[in-house]
Parts: structure tokens; sequence; C-alpha cells
């Protein structure tokens, strides 16, 4: 039993390392990026802490090099989930009555295994698996899933501080208990760091989890299992299962035992898991906790008073950075055309300097986007472009599947303000500029809050404050990040909490106390030290 309040040390936020020539990260990097190369896994379901191999395989390959195989794993059926949700609800009894400084360890412990010895091959394995370059890799799965475990912990020490006023004669306290089934964690191929965030929220206050990590990333997923087993996680707290969402999502939504949903990925499929919840409800034990980030379009809106050279690169990195596969990345852009072909030129200029190809080599901004089904879907949008009248493509606009997933950065520039480009998510290497005239400045603000249905990230630019005290209120609701002379990308636990709302998600923000507190099931006690022996109120004394 304890007999003491702990504190978790105050975090800070993971330093970024900047893999320079003849640094020892960068060594290190590139030792394990040949070391995982040099052999093919078989990844297993993990489930209660045990392997299990279900022969119904899949193949991870390498995106910018998809000829090369990292390995196969095996998926998930509707039996497996099923011993998932028996093994994680076992292994509840002892979890949830764990005390929460001892889950607060654990993960701590992994951040620390993260920021040491494994740093290197998470990185390289989110580098091969995801096609991410040397600095995409490290903020996002060393520095910011680093960030999520340490921060988490701190933020549900402080959560279990917050009490009740207490009057004369009672005390009043409230516990936050963990929810009584199990949480379903749903994580995209983008961010490693979500990926690890996601089923350990949830877990880090009490819960158990069956992660269901994208088909396309299982690669990186699977190396964090292994991290998190080393770092004490005990067995069937967090069950991974890899599979198709009709052979894992479908018999998940319909147990009675689903007490939450922690998702990250299309608005579509956040859609349909919250209709199926709905029509399932009367057999569900409890009303699951649904929280999801989905889709953006996410702006960048200039006024002809913003820093011309600034915004030049807050639209390549915000836009083209991990080729555009980003929730948050720059996907719209509007710009007054008394700037525009200052803009034009400086931005044209920069972007053809931009190197894309194999990570490995480090010389490279961009790599190749995730599988063919994505290339696919991109190259639709940039041919469409090329047909129509009312757009120009003035810089990239190429792609070649012959070797990886590559497609140029490519900027399409529209007369048309709900050109499709303009309204609908591509989640790729795409940004579509529309100068508008400058005395529109008004109703293209409006334009900018209605075209889109998401609400994610946007920025706002210019340099007269006035202006942008107005385009700050005008688009209060256009975006749940909201960024001021910045691109709207790169949201640091701890400093951004990230979420957005409309068609983007719940926006319960990730990286802040908000977020556990909706994992958790709050019980107010009520302790009377001197209760009242006679039932009669002083009002019903007779006169």
């Amino acid at each position: 039993m304890s007999n003491a309040y702990f504190k978790v040390p105050q975090p800070v936020n993971e330093p970024i390392k900047t893999y320079l020539p003849d640094s020892l990260e960068r060594e290190q990097l590139k030792v394990n990026l040949e070391l995982l190369q040099s052999k093919k896994i078989e990844v297993p379901l993990i489930i209660g802490g045990k392997e299990v191999k279900t022969g119904d395989m899949g193949e991870m390959r390498v995106p910018h090099n998809h000829s090369k195989i990292l390995g196969t794993y095996h998926k998930a059926s509707k039996e497996h989930v099923q011993m998932a949700i028996d093994a994680a609800l076992e292994a509840r009894k002892e979890w949830a009555e764990m005390p929460w400084e001892h889950r607060a360890a654990i993960f701590l412990k992994a951040a620390d295994l993260l920021a040491g010895p494994w740093r290197a091959t998470i990185n390289a394995a989110t580098m091969l698996g995801q096609s991410k370059v040397a600095h995409q890799a490290e903020i996002d799965s060393a520095c910011e899933l680093i960030d999520f475990w340490r921060f988490n912990s701190y933020y549900m020490a402080q959560l279990m501080g917050e009490q009740p006023y207490s009057p004369a004669g009672m005390w009043n306290r409230v516990e936050y208990r963990p929810l009584e089934g199990f949480v379903f964690a749903v994580t995209p191929f983008n961010f490693t760091s979500i990926a690890g965030n996601l089923p350990t929220a949830p877990a880090l206050v009490g819960n158990v989890t069956l992660w269901k990590p994208a088909s396309s990333a299982v690669y990186s997923a699977y190396y964090l299992m292994l991290l998190l087993k080393e770092a004490g996680v005990p067995d069937g707290v967090i069950n991974f299962i890899p599979g198709s969402g009709g052979n894992v999502g479908n018999p998940v939504l319909e147990s009675p035992d689903l007490a939450g949903i922690h998702f990250t990925g299309s608005t579509a499929t956040f859609q349909r898991m919250w209709k199926t919840v709905g029509a399932n409800i009367t057999k569900m034990k409890y009303y699951p906790r649904i929280v999801g980030e989905t889709g953006g379009k996410d702006f960048i809106f200039a006024h002809n008073t913003a820093d011309v050279d600034a915004l030049v690169v807050a639209a390549i990195r915000g836009a083209f950075e991990y080729q555009g596969q980003k929730c948050s990345a720059a996907s719209r852009m509007y710009i007054p055309k008394s700037r525009f072909d200052e803009f034009k030129e400086k931005y044209v200029a920069e972007v053809e300097k931009i190197g894309m190809g194999d990570v490995e080599d480090f010389r490279n901004f961009m790599s190749a986007v995730i599988d063919k089904a994505a290339f696919e879907s991109i190259r639709e949008y940039i041919d469409y472009a090329k047909e129509s009248s009312d757009a120009e493509i003035i810089t990239g606009g190429n792609y070649d599947d012959s070797k990886g997933y590559f497609i140029e950065p490519t900027t399409i520039v529209t007369t048309d303000p709900k050109f499709k480009s303009m309204r609908e998510e591509i989640f790729g290497p795409v940004l579509t500029i529309y100068p508008y005239d400058d005395d529109k400045f008004d109703e293209t603000l409006d334009l900018c809050d209605t075209t889109s249905p998401y609400a994610l990230t946007g920025a706002i630019w210019a340099q007269d404050r006035n202006v942008l005290v107005k385009m700050e209120a005008k688009l209060r609701n256009a975006a749940g990040n909201f960024y001021i002379n910045d691109k709207p990308t790169a949201a640091v636990v701890g400093q951004q909490p990230f979420g957005g709302g409309r068609a983007s998600g719940t926006n319960d923000k990730a990286g802040s106390s908000m977020n556990l507190l909706r994992w958790t099931s709050v019980r107010t006690l009520k302790e009377t030290f001197d209760p009242p022996k006679n039932w009669v109120y002083p009002f019903m004394v007779e006169e």
C-alpha cells in the first residue's frame, strides 16, 4: 500500500536530433537501416502476451522500393478478435487495480527506452515501412511518442489531484476509474507516434485495449509492441491484432463489452464505425466513448501584408513534408493577387530544389507515398487538374510507380475557389492555390470557412495586427489547431494539443489531459462524519 502522494516528474519535450554528417545518431540510424533490411520478419498477432499465427498472411513492402519485402504478418479473424477480448478482460482484473504510479512507471520506462536503446530501431522501421525521411521519422516515431508517454503520465497525476470542495462535516472526493470493458484502438499509417499513443493513453489510466494497426504500418507497430513488452506492460493489457477492417472491426463493434474507440483515420471509416455502434447500442453494456481524429483540408490564408519569404517556406514544408501525408498538411491556399506573382516566382524556384527518392539518401526532402491505392488516388486528382480549364499546374504534376510510389510535389493554381482539389482531401503532395482579388478579402474568408467540411488545422498570414484579429475571429471554427504566421503542421505534445472539429473529428485533443479524461469513469464519494439522527427538518416545527 502506497503511503505517500507521488508526483510525476515535470516533463520537457524530447530534443530533436539533427542527424548531421559524422554524428553518432546518424551512424546508429544507418546501422539499424542495414540491420533491419538484412532479415525478413514474420509478425504474429499478440494476444494475452502470446504469439498467435493465423496463416492468413500479408506482406510488408518498402513504399519507395516496392520490390523489397521487409517481411510478412498474420491477419486476425473474428475468432482471434474474441480471443483478444477475453484476454483483455482477464488482464483488466489486475491492471485496473494496479496503483496509478506503477502504470505511470511502465510508460515512463517506455519513454526512456525509446529515447535511448530503441530510438534508432523504431526510427529505421518507420523510415523503411512508411517512407519517412530521417527528420520526419525523428520528430514522429521518436520525439512525439516519447512526449506522449511522458506528458500523459504527468497529466494523469494532475488529473488525480482534481478534487471537489468539501464543506464542514463531510469529505467529498472523486476517483478516476478506468472504463469497464475494453477500448478499441485503430491507428493510421502516417504517424508511428499516433500508433503508439492510441492504445497506450487509455491503458495508462487503467484500461485494456485491442490494437488494430494500419495494414501498411504493421512493421513499425510490431517493434513498438516489443518495446512495450520490455517496458513491462503486462500480458493482455494491449492486444495486437492486425487485419482487415471487416474481419477485425466488425466483430469488435458488435461486442457488448466495447467501452471505447480511440481512432485516427478517414472520416468515412469513422462515420461507419459510429453508425454501427449506434445500431448496436441496445446490445451494449456501456455507452462507448468514441474519440476520433479523421480528415482535413487544411488551409493557409495570406493577407497582402504577409511576409512572402516566410510564406514560401511555410507552404513548402506544410504541403510537402512527408509527401503531404499528414492530417494537418497544407492542402489549399488563399493568396491575394497583388502578392501572387512575387510568391509564385520564389515558390517555384524553391520547389524545384526539392530532392525526392530513397529515405536512405539523407539529401532527399521527400520520398514515396504509402502504397498503390494512395498513388492511384492522388494521380487521379493531378490528372483531373491537367484536363481542367479552371486550373494550371505550376510545379510537379509527374508521377512514377515503376520502382516506388513517387509523386512530384505538385502545385495547382485555380480560378475556381471551389475547385475539386480545393474541397476534397487528397492526402498527398498536392497544394492548390486560389489567388483572390484584394478587395474581396472578406468574401474569401467566408469561402475558406465554408468550402470544406473539415476543421482540423489552418494558418493565417499577415503583418497587420488588426487584420490578424479579424482573420482569427472569422475563422474561429474553421480549425481546431490554428496557426498565426506559421505552417499548419507540427503540433507538439504539451504545447499545442491536437484535434479538430466538424468532419475532422471529436476534438478531444491528443497530448493533453482532456484526452485522458475521456478514458476514465469518475466516481464521486461523499463521506459524512456526523450523520443526522432525526429525519425532521427545521421548517416542519409548529409555530
